[in-house]
């Protein structure tokens, strides 16, 4: 077994901007494992919102590179729980490591991971195609590029309902708004009103993370469902949703990989919650990871690699009405640069 880190540079079609950041290009890690010759792919970007840059990420792996190439492990729940405490302050690290073993590991049996899983890619929700903060006249003018049946509007800026208003005149298809953190609690009852009106599905995140009597507040009065993400990261997190959020997405990077998320996923479900998982600005090994595990879902984000200029890995191709899937086993992604 041996193991292998690459950065890559994802050069963005925009400049893409959200409530606490802005870019045009995003840093990413690849993770290889290679052993008699077949090889698993996994990602991970970096992210200044949390503190991770690729150097951060690259420091853990290589500390447990003696355990991923000693081979002691048959599964990837077993190499997870091996470096849990490992990569306890970097769970994008071992995101990155964990769907590499993935794919590596359902390679090996010669089945896809959706089939390893027993899950059908017919049962797929459709992604959101996410629209960042700019100029209402740019927001609208990329709206009307992609012709898609539900899109994610960043917000967090002091003309947010003017936005949804605007955008709303350009296309009749789903709405999902996301606040990145950005309200208060009176402003996320208050546009929970308005947004309704304007055929927003749910509202993402509206308050800072750890404002969690503020969001049982706002989960009393709101006019729509409630999705958490920064408030839902660990394992841990998503009892603590429960009674203050409608549902969690659930970001692989965040949470340490396919693995946890998976378990985060079901317990999610036993609480009575909606379950959607996220991406980053990711190329299509990241992306690929996440669609095989998307029949699990209510909701989807997956359009990270359809927001770059040059995707540097080729993997599932996503349409509104299907995704489809590479032909061959494993989660399906390989490099093309």
């Amino acid at each position: 077994m041996k193991v292998y880190f690459q950065s890559l540079i994802l050069p963005l079609k925009y400049r893409f901007t959200i409530a606490h950041q802005s870019r045009e290009e995003q840093e990413t890690l690849i993770v290889t494992l290679k052993e008699d010759g077949i090889y698993g792919l996994g990602e991970s970007s970096t992210n200044p919102f949390y503190g991770i840059t690729l150097e951060n990420m690259q420091q853990p792996l290589e500390l447990f590179r003696p355990v991923i190439q000693g081979g002691n492990w048959s599964s990837p729940t077993e190499l997870w729980e091996l470096g849990k405490e490992m990569f306890q302050s970097n769970p994008f690290a071992q995101c990155a490591l964990d769907q590499a073993a993935w794919d590596l590991f359902t390679k090996k049996r010669g089945q896809k991971l959706y089939e390893y899983l027993g899950l059908s890619p017919r049962h797929i929700p459709t992604t959101n195609f996410t629209i960042g903060i700019d100029t209402v006249e740019r927001m609208c003018a990329k709206l009307r590029e992609v012709d898609w049946p539900i899109y994610k509007i960043k917000l967090g800026t002091t003309q947010d309902i003017e936005i949804v208003r605007e955008l709303r005149k350009n296309t009749n298809s789903i709405f999902r708004v996301d606040a990145n953190c950005a309200w208060t609690v009176d402003q996320a009852i208050s546009y929970s009103e308005e947004l309704a009106t304007l055929g927003v599905e749910f509202i993402e995140q509206p308050l800072e993370k750890d404002n969690l009597d503020g969001m049982s507040e706002v989960f009393t009065y709101s006019k729509l469902p409630l999705i958490a993400d920064e408030s839902c990261i660990s394992e841990e997190d998503v009892q603590k949703c429960k009674g203050r959020f409608h549902g969690v997405n659930i970001k692989l990077v965040k949470a340490g990989g396919i693995t946890p998320a998976l378990r985060m996923i079901q317990n999610a479900k036993s609480l009575g919650m909606k379950t959607m998982v996220g991406c980053m600005t990711e190329s299509s090994v990241g992306i690929s990871a996440i669609a095989h595990i998307a029949p699990l879902l209510d909701y989807v984000d997956m359009d990270g690699a359809m927001l770059l200029s040059k995707d540097p890995a080729k993997g599932v191709r996503i349409f509104p009405e299907e995704v489809l899937f590479p032909e061959g086993p494993g989660i399906g992604a390989e490099l093309i640069i």
